[in-house]
């Protein structure tokens, strides 16, 4: 499988680490934050807790968390924590456990400590462990600049100890800052510093006991929240103001108390928690008026209507597995109170093409667009971004991209978007995105989910929070969906050749192995046979070896190309013969240990194959010879295969057939994936495209390979084809056709033609074919053959496509 961005896993779950949920319908007052002394700047003891594993106690284990309140990180490396008991003796020590690593600028840092018997619930992922018993009710933690054991066992010899950077005393310990130690420490409780982290030197003022919260640097905490009541009333600060009107919120890392909202949506699954909407907006049109409460691996105990009111952490989660994506800011850590049930949710705003902006994004020349003022009317990024977590709607719009196996489909909400013959929206340069894609997910039963093919139409409104996938693009969540009217779309069938053209086509198989189901095997040969009519010859990307995925060493494919030929057979089409050459063990990427590799099928009835011995995995194949003697030095060959353009990545393959007596040369390609790419929807603009660096490489590679058959022979009669995985617009694809050496057959078809793969709603082009100038328009037919690209049910990702010529 090939994609523009980093490929899916197998299964999809929308889990992910950040601070579980509370949730509560008791009426107890939360109060706002007091006013508090002036904080330290540096690393600070943020949170003790020693009941962990202990009688009635819900943790496992003993912790002690740091936290940073200064500009740059803290390095701990030599640091250490360190523990002793709350009434020391002459012979008591302190327990030492050595710290590395560093905290970063308001960042945590998470250390684990002894565990009890007891406890049902596993600490968030350490930032480091040791093995201190705390006392649940008494005793004296201190940070310090060494990793020697303190002496000290007074509060003033300790304070006089220049090597200790923060020390907390709780419940009765005799070691304390100020006036006396932290009170209420239990085995249910921490003590812990307000959220402005104070310090004033004074343990007794400036920590509380109450739930332990443990957080790690990744800001991950233990499932199963506090077990605190929710607030009785209204904070000041309401979600536009959380939201701000930038990408980030202005408020993220604080704990803002009594939010109010509307529940208007609720996901039971994955990411478990519930979006709610202010249905008093304020009149800035760039600051959103939803938001997403995460309540992390509990189910949230609120239904669509309900008046809410939320303590919570403000945080920005990056859901995106590609680099850039954008975040989606949530409240974590949540308490909540139902008001009332039954209310109105607010009215969805609609997405159309007088409400979606036909630029997409401000250019940052490669920077953050994060901090950049949102100008909703502007770009259609940042009027998504506006509308983050707040109710929306399409109505009657076309689907640009089929039903897939994780219930999802794209849409296009905007009708000047350009539009393929088939009904989806066409992708034609950098710089237009078309920005009315938007993906549907539902809220509701995976079984309830709509198949629909592309130009299907879902008619009726679709509506519901507006999210952002983990996969890249704005989604709706929809709590309604429109239903879908069939437009019949049909798989393409290719013109039937005369008997003087020659045929030759690609066909990526998407990780084909001997262990897929024989319905993928028929389903790939019916391709071959009905919808290309049975090319004379067949490039094939992505077989795999003869055991797949399994990883023990094996790369030849001979099952797995039988067994496809065989398929081929019982579509009725022809007895095909095969070359290939197999790669070396785990050099040429793919999924690991399937060792894909190019292959060409060829008809021995309409074609032959010129075999030159000398062809392996790691030697170059050469030209040998001029006019209509040149020929390759082997044939298989690959290009070049010890160039560095080619790490990790499938190397050409080249052949010599003979058609009419007549030489053609053909090369299989398959080019680096896009993995690791900044996706259309970056929150760095322009996205980087970190792989064409190497496709670029490899088109040159195979560039002068051309030239120099095209120096011994003008006249050669050459097609290269395959998956490129880049555009026709792209540095790669120019490099390769740099001079003329090839031209790209796509870009001589209509502009909505263009496409053999549909990624995030758009129909693009991934797989070419290109020829020589030997191979006169006007003696070339092309054709992208759609029947799988398109569909919700399909054999590979890609349509296949074949040329027509006549040499």
């Amino acid at each position: 499988m090939t994609k523009p961005t980093a490929a899916r896993p197998r299964s999809r779950t929308l889990l992910r680490a950040t601070v579980p949920a509370a949730v509560a319908a008791s009426l107890v007052l939360v109060p706002l934050p007091g006013a508090f002394a002036a904080p330290s700047t540096g690393a600070v003891i943020a949170e003790v807790y020693g009941g962990g594993g202990n009688s009635g106690a819900t943790l496992k284990n003993d912790f002690i968390e740091l936290a940073n309140k200064g500009g740059g990180a803290f390095g701990l490396t030599g640091y250490s924590v360190q523990y002793l008991t709350g009434s020391p003796s002459a012979s008591s020590q302190w327990g030492v456990t050595q710290l590395t690593g560093s905290i970063a600028p308001g960042g945590r840092f998470l250390v684990a400590e002894a565990a009890g018997a007891g406890g049902t619930v596993d600490l968030p992922t350490p930032d480091a462990s040791g093995n201190l018993a705390l006392s649940g009710t008494s005793g004296t933690v201190a940070l310090v600049s060494g990793t020697t054991a303190l002496t000290c066992k007074t509060a003033a010899d300790c304070a006089a100890d220049p090597r200790v950077v923060d020390l907390v005393g709780f419940g009765t310990a005799v070691v304390h800052e100020g006036s006396a130690s932290a009170a209420g420490a239990s085995n249910t409780a921490s003590v812990a510093r307000s959220a402005a982290l104070a310090d004033t030197d004074d343990n007794a003022a400036d920590l509380k006991a109450g739930a332990p919260t443990p957080v790690n640097s990744k800001g991950e905490a233990a499932e199963g929240g506090s077990g605190s009541t929710g607030p009785t009333e209204p904070g000041s600060v309401r979600i536009h103001d959380i939201q701000g009107n930038t990408r980030t919120s202005p408020k993220v890392g604080k704990t803002i108390a009594g939010i109010p909202g509307v529940v208007t949506g609720v996901r039971t699954y994955g990411s478990k928690g519930f979006w709610m909407q202010d249905p008093n907006p304020d009149a800035d049109p760039a600051t959103s008026e939803g938001v997403f409460v995460y309540t992390g691996s509990a189910a949230p105990a609120v239904k669509v209507g309900d008046s809410v009111l939320v303590t919570a952490k403000v945080t920005e989660y990056y859901p995106a597995y590609s680099g850039g994506g954008q975040s989606v800011t949530e409240l974590s850590n949540p308490q909540v109170t139902v008001v009332s049930s039954g209310n109105a949710v607010p009215a969805p705003v609609v997405l159309d093409a007088s409400t979606i902006p036909a630029a997409y994004t401000p250019d940052a020349a490669g920077g953050s667009i994060e901090n950049l003022p949102l100008q909703p009317g502007s770009y259609a990024l940042d009027r998504f971004e506006s509308l983050e977590g707040m109710n929306v709607e399409v109505r009657n719009v076309p689907v640009v991209q089929a039903t897939d196996q994780y219930h999802e489909l794209w849409v296009d909400a905007r009708c000047a978007d350009p539009r393929s013959g088939r009904g989806g929206v066409v992708y034609l340069g950098y710089d237009r995105p078309n920005t009315g894609r938007i993906m549907v997910q539902s809220l509701g039963a995976a079984a309830d989910f709509p198949t629909a093919n592309v130009g299907d139409q879902l008619l009726g409104a679709t509506s519901g929070p507006l999210d952002y996938n983990q996969f890249g693009g704005y989604t709706i969540a929809a709590t309604g969906l429109g239903t879908v009217q069939d437009n019949g779309l049909k798989r393409e069938v290719t013109d039937r050749a005369q008997p003087s053209e020659l045929t030759v086509a690609t066909y990526n198989v998407e990780n084909l192995d001997p262990g897929d189901p024989a319905d993928k095997f028929a389903q790939l040969a019916t391709g071959v046979v009905t919808n290309l009519r049975s090319p004379d010859i067949v490039t094939l990307e992505e077989i795999q070896d003869n055991n797949g995925p399994t990883n023990d060493g094996t790369v030849a494919a001979d099952v797995t190309i039988n067994k496809f030929i065989d398929a081929v057979k019982a579509a009725g089409g022809p007895a095909y013969e095969w070359r290939s050459i197999n790669p070396v063990d785990g050099k040429d990427g793919g999924e690991p240990g399937g060792n894909i590799r190019q292959v060409f099928l060829f008809n021995p009835a309409r074609v032959s194959f010129t075999d030159i011995a000398g062809g392996d995995s790691t030697t170059a194949v050469d030209v040998t010879g001029t006019g209509k003697h040149t020929a390759l030095t082997a044939s298989p060959g690959r290009i070049d295969p010890n160039n560095e353009a080619w790490t990790t990545s499938r190397k050409p393959l080249v052949g010599q057939f003979s058609f009419h007596n007549k030489p053609v040369f053909v090369i299989a390609n398959h080019f680096n994936s896009k993995g690791g790419d900044q996706g259309l929807d970056s929150r760095f603009q322009a996205p980087t495209r970190s792989s064409e660096v190497q496709r670029v490489k490899q088109a040159t590679v195979e560039h002068d390979f051309v030239a120099k058959l095209l120096a011994a022979d003008p006249d050669a009669r050459i097609v290269s084809l395959g998956d490129f995985n880049d555009y026709q617009f792209s540095t790669a694809l120019t490099t390769l056709t740099q001079g003329g050496v090839l031209r790209d057959l796509v870009n001589e078809l209509p502009a909505r033609e263009r496409y053999s793969y549909v990624y995030q709603g758009n129909s693009q082009v991934l797989d070419h074919i290109l020829v020589s100038p030997a191979l006169k328009r006007q003696h070339v037919e092309y054709d992208v053959v759609h029947i799988n690209s398109e569909f919700a049910q399909q054999a590979s990702d890609h349509d296949p496509q074949v040329v027509r010529i006549k040499p």
